[in-house]
């Protein structure tokens, strides 16, 4: 029996979840590059931590999801991306952990979609169609 894409096709559907997650990152990646990441140091500083740490977010919301949409080293990526959001969710939205948002869904939705789709492509890898196939943390 011939498999066709319409039967089952778990590489188009690995790729289009990195693409999905690493482009909608980078796009808060990009603000920060182009705003700086002063109200973050401002965050850290109040919560008793350096302020150079708020650089660290360059790591989490540029330089891996570029490497989680090209598939390189997309293990190595996906745990960037849930350490930052990890660590976003609990310096920001720890107080909106259990609340609902304007519009009726949950508040933290999109740090949650960031967080569970990283962690779902550290499980299962890039896949095929990625640049990089052949280390263990691809």
């Amino acid at each position: 029996m011939k498999t066709t894409c319409m039967h089952r096709c778990p590489e188009a559907g690995l790729l289009i979840m990195r693409l999905t997650l690493g482009g909608l990152l980078l796009i808060h990646g990009l603000a920060k590059i182009l705003g700086g990441v002063g109200f973050i140091e401002g965050m850290l500083t109040s919560a008793g931590l350096p302020a150079f740490i708020a650089y660290g977010v360059y790591i989490g919301e540029v330089v891996a999801p570029i490497m989680l949409m090209i598939g390189f080293r997309a293990r190595i990526a996906a745990l960037i991306i849930i350490f930052n959001m990890l660590v976003a969710i609990g310096l920001v939205h720890m107080g909106d952990l259990f609340s609902v948002g304007q519009n009726g869904g949950y508040a933290l939705e999109l740090q949650f979609f960031f967080l569970l789709n990283a962690v779902a492509l550290f499980f299962t890898g890039a896949g095929r169609l990625a640049v990089s196939k052949s280390n263990s943390w691809d």
